[in-house]
Parts: C-alpha cells; structure tokens; sequence
C-alpha cells in the first residue's frame, strides 16, 4: 500500500530554482511508479522573499513547512548580500529560522564516491577508492545561534559559542544509532585543548559513548581532523560535530565526492525533515542552465529514506544517478579531460537523463 505524503518545495535562490525542479520531477516520478501520493506545495525564502515580502522566510511559507511532511530546499544568497554586510536583513536569516522554529538539530550529510567520479577529485584515486563517510552536524546551537556583539564605534565584535547538555546528548544519540546500522565507528571532532564549548560537548559524548560499548569511539581536534580527511578519509564513518565545524568539514569533505553539485543533505529533528544540496545559490551560474541537479536528486533520495522509510525507492534513484554516470554523462563540474563533449550536459538534460533510467 503506498503512502501519501505533503511535500513542500522551497526553490530558494539562485541555481536553487534550477535544481529543486528535477529533484520534484524524481520524486512525482517515484510516486507515479510505486503508488505513492505525494502533494507538492511551493514557498518562498531567501533574496526571492525579500523582495517579494521583505522578509527571508514569511510567515506562509513557515506555516507550510510545519504543516508538510517534508521539505525539499534548493539554496539561497545572492552577490548583493556578499557585496554589501551592513544589509541588516540577509537570505540566510530565513534558513536559520526555518532550523530553529521546526526543531532541525541534526544535519546528516553522506559523503560517498561514486566509483565513475574517483578522477573528478583533485585528489588520488587510490586514497579515495570505497571512501563512505556519515557526517552529523548539530545545527541550532554553537556561534551562528549564540549572541552577537559589535561595539559602538564598530571596532570590536562578538559571537558567542554556546552549547547547553541537551544539544550535545540528542544529536550525539542519533549519530551512534546511525554508526550501529555502518561500520560501528564514531569520531567525534571538537577542540576541548582551547574551547570550554568543546570540553562539554567531549564530556557528553564521552558518557553518552557508554550506551553504546559496540561502537568504537575516537575524539579528533578540528585541525586534525580537517588534515585527516584529506590525507585518509577512508578512516571515518560516522563523524559526529558541532556547527561551525561541521559546515566546514562538509564543505572540505566536498571534493572527496569531487564536487559540492553531487551532495546531499538532510535537516531532521523530531518532525518534519528538510532536504537540500550542500551547494549555495551560485549566482556566477545561475540562469546558465549548467548547475548539476545531481545534489537535489540525492536529497530527494534521502528523503524517500530518513522521512517515509521508502529505502527500496531510495535505492531506486541512487542507481538511476549511478546508471547515469556510468553512462559517462556529466555537467561541467564533474567532466575531466576524458569526457566526451557530446556526453558533458547542462541541468535539464542531466536531470532528464537520470528519469529515463528511473523509469
């Protein structure tokens, strides 16, 4: 029997509203051949909301997110914000607020290689061969939620690192139950040598580590583990961290997938899941036809799996992807000097591609 879920579609910014179409078009697809009833809705957020409203995330499209069962998000930003710092409304304000007000704690972002991308990396093949890496990063606390500061002569500025027990403990849970369905290893990357943040965030992970004697648990400072995943990441499996670096890790951990168009990620908390590309808006590109839809696809797919338990669907669209780079296809950011022009594609195309090997 299928299932019947409300799905809201966030488009966002930039490259955002090319790639979110065809992760939708995957998902009807799904739909349409196992016999689910998915209902799609649209909201706005981001620079498109602001100046259509003047807010980042309006207060329909927050009611709609609270209403779904689950979101897909494309990106947000634009170059007038980066130009500009003073703005004192910004797209990325609506993000944060849309993490904080549905409860999304958890950021699961899956780094795996694609065996047909290993010479898309700037990196060896032989180090990056049967890389698999689980990142969860803790995503309504650390400095991007804690008080800010500026003085009045604007010379001086602040943001406050703060951690209370309670966000280390339930994302800390999550991680080790996702580490017992993999290889049963966890790394927990701080930087408890300097921050007092990072000393609590090692304490709970260390007592929270005793419920779960079968996982084997390693504490990594930050600088460390960025070196490390580079130079071994095939040592990791699930990679447990807090905000700041867990945004930069994932960022790093990017070019071991050879590029941020072919990432994933999911959003959960204890209701509704939000799922979007790593990427940002991209606006150097944006309107080009030429981003890689690829990320949005696998968002999609990891909906299927972590908001309606559907992983034989999941597993459907990965091997579409899959069948679709072994077909040699590729957008621009994942050709090397092997590819054949007539098989380097833009969006539509790419996305299109994927389809006919879904159905």
């Amino acid at each position: 029997m299928g299932v019947d879920k409300k799905i809201l579609v966030i488009p966002g910014d930039g490259i955002g509203q090319e790639v979110t179409a065809w992760g939708q078009k995957v998902l009807a697809t799904i739909a349409k051949n196992y016999n689910h009833t998915f209902h799609f809705d649209e909201g706005i957020m981001g620079h498109v909301a602001i100046e259509a409203t003047g807010e980042p995330l309006p207060d329909s499209t927050l009611d709609k997110a609270k209403n779904s069962d689950a979101i897909l998000f494309g990106a947000i930003g634009h170059a007038k914000y980066d130009n500009d710092p003073t703005l004192k409304v910004r797209p990325e304000q609506g993000l944060l607020k849309i993490r904080k007000e549905l409860g999304l704690y958890a950021n699961l972002r899956p780094i795996k290689l694609f065996d047909e991308l290993l010479e898309a990396s700037s990196i060896k093949p032989e180090i990056l061969r049967g890389a698999d890496i689980l990142f969860f990063r803790e995503l309504t606390g650390d400095v991007y939620f804690g008080e800010k500061k500026r003085t009045e002569d604007r010379n001086t500025a602040s943001d406050l690192m703060i951690y209370h027990r309670y966000e280390v403990e339930r994302i800390a849970r999550k991680a080790y139950e996702a580490a017992r369905t993999r290889r049963n290893k966890l790394c927990s990357v701080d930087k408890a040598n300097v921050l007092e943040a990072s000393r609590l965030w090692r304490e709970v992970v260390q007592e929270i580590s005793k419920d779960y004697p079968d996982v084997e648990t390693e504490h990594m400072f930050i600088d460390n583990a960025a070196m490390q995943l580079i130079k071994d990441p095939k040592r990791f499996d699930v990679v447990l961290t807090g905000n700041l670096f867990g945004d930069i890790l994932t960022d790093e951990a990017s070019q071991i997938a050879g590029s941020m168009g072919m990432l994933a990620s999911a959003s959960v908390g204890d209701k509704v899941g939000f799922y979007e590309p790593i990427h940002g808006s991209a606006h150097d590109i944006a309107g080009k036809g030429i981003a890689n839809p690829l990320a949005s696809i696998l968002s999609a797919a990891l909906m299927l799996d972590i908001s309606f338990g559907l992983k034989t669907e999941s597993q459907r669209v990965i091997k579409a992807v899959e069948a679709t780079l072994r077909q040699g296809y590729r957008t621009m950011d994942i050709a090397n000097k092997h590819t054949e022009n007539d098989f380097i594609m833009g969006t539509d195309a790419m996305g299109a591609k994927v389809l006919e090997n879904l159905n």
